[in-house]
């Protein structure tokens, strides 16, 4: 399981599929989920395997997810903000321009 090292100072908190989930301000959503024990992030699009954040820099996107009823997000590469609302990602979705 991942954890912290220390506590941040301030945070902000989100909502994953009716789950409040702190995260330091700075935090991505993946490295906020993965520090709650969230590590399956969505499902193949082929078998329905679950995925969850890989390289943590945006080049795998095994991290996609919903953001505010926007697909294909990577959680990797968005920051956690007070209020959002992240979800699961079930198989393709349209990419995101």
């Amino acid at each position: 399981m991942f954890q912290r090292l220390d506590a941040p100072s301030a945070h902000v908190t989100f909502d994953f599929e009716g789950r409040s989930i702190h995260a330091a301000v700075g935090d991505s959503v993946a490295a906020a989920l993965l520090a709650a024990g969230v590590v399956d992030l969505r499902r193949s699009p082929v078998g329905g395997e679950p995925r969850g954040p890989w390289c943590l820099i945006g080049n795998c996107f095994e991290c996609l997810v919903e953001i505010d009823g926007v697909p294909s997000r990577q959680a990797c590469m968005t920051l956690a903000r007070d209020g959002m609302r992240v979800r699961r990602q079930r198989g393709a979705a349209g990419a995101r321009a």
